[in-house]
């Protein structure tokens, strides 16, 4: 039995994860950067021999918008806002496959070793938000699992809800459409019912990058017992935050923070679940890779000290199924044996 775990999950979403908050004044740049650094964090992935889960939107598997048409389900999501919708947006501005589309970066992904291919929902979908419904939910996701079996040969099985929008009411929805782990939110306060986007929860959250402002967000595998017609939640722990460009010292303490929560993790056998957006290194890609690469070196000396195993989401879940497997096998996946 392993004695600590540490999990990465991504969420890989391009333009489909800002169009509602962008529209369409976006810079090119910005994704063209995020492009090119998807396969640099592959590299580093590998050559560390770290496993991770990309929770991908749907939408990018297309190759073009027939195909994106094709895909889409009939029953759209009915947000009373309307520039909430994707569909509304592509109504507005059309569709830029340089910003919308991704099925080659996928393929990566999937041609690297110990990488799942999970999903963020076909749509971007945001399950607390007024005016849709569960049955649209269900169709979305369900358009997800069509393009990802139907283009790639893989169902589709750790899903994360856009916005961290969880909706405790679908999850019985999300297990009959074969997701069979989600990942939910950090159980302090001001990760609850994200939405609602109140000042003082958005205070608390980037205090909590610096210092401890409320409950440890490590976690034991044996407390991760899913209910009856759900699927296993299981939790973050910690979002690696943008690079400041004009605040260095933001910059040290929110990595040490990471690395001590990764440590502590460590030596108390617990699980610690690290997550961020691709394009979230695009603003400073060097200096975010810089960091990933200290992450990853740390992670090196936890795994030789305490035994410390990387495992994506579909892993963890199965380990904490009781199907335990030894760090020698672990290592195999990445040795192709």
């Amino acid at each position: 039995m392993p004695s600590s775990t540490f999990t990465i999950s991504l969420d890989f979403e391009l333009l489909w994860g800002i169009f509602d908050k962008v529209g369409n004044t976006y810079d090119p740049h910005y994704f063209a950067n995020t492009r090119k650094l998807i396969p640099e964090i592959l590299e580093v992935f590998e050559k560390n021999e770290i496993k991770a889960t990309w929770a991908t939107v749907g939408m990018l598997f297309a190759e073009n918008e027939a195909e994106w048409r094709h895909y889409s389900p009939v029953h759209k999501p009915s947000y009373r806002t309307s520039k909430l919708s994707a569909y509304e947006f592509v109504k507005k501005n059309g569709l830029d496959p340089a910003v919308l589309f991704a099925p080659e970066l996928i393929k990566k992904i999937l041609d690297t070793p110990g990488q799942e291919l999970g999903s963020h929902t076909f749509a971007h979908f945001y399950t607390l938000v007024r005016g849709q419904s569960p049955e649209q939910f269900r169709h979305d996701l369900q358009a997800s699992q069509r393009i990802s079996q139907e283009k790639f040969g893989v169902t589709l099985k750790s899903l994360v809800f856009p916005r961290n929008h969880l909706n405790e009411l679908y999850l019985p929805i999300c297990l009959e459409e074969g997701y069979t782990q989600v990942r939910s939110n950090p159980r302090n306060w001001y990760w609850q019912e994200t939405q609602y986007e109140d000042l003082s929860k958005k205070w608390f959250r980037s205090a909590d990058c610096f210092f401890p402002v409320g409950q440890h967000t490590l976690f034991k595998l044996d407390d991760l017992n899913p209910l009856p017609k759900e699927p296993l939640l299981i939790p973050a722990s910690r979002i690696l935050r943008p690079i400041s460009k004009s605040n260095t010292l933001f910059n040290t303490v929110r990595l040490k923070r990471i690395k001590n929560e990764m440590s502590a993790a460590a030596k108390a056998q617990a699980s610690y679940h690290l997550w961020w957006h691709p394009h979230n290194f695009a603003t400073n890609p060097a200096a975010a890779m810089a960091e990933l690469r200290e992450l990853m070196l740390h992670f090196q000396q936890l795994r030789e000290k305490f035994g410390m195993l990387s495992l994506n989401m579909e892993d963890l879940a199965e380990l904490a199924g009781k199907k335990f497997f030894s760090f020698s096998e672990q290592r195999s996946v990445f040795s192709g044996q």
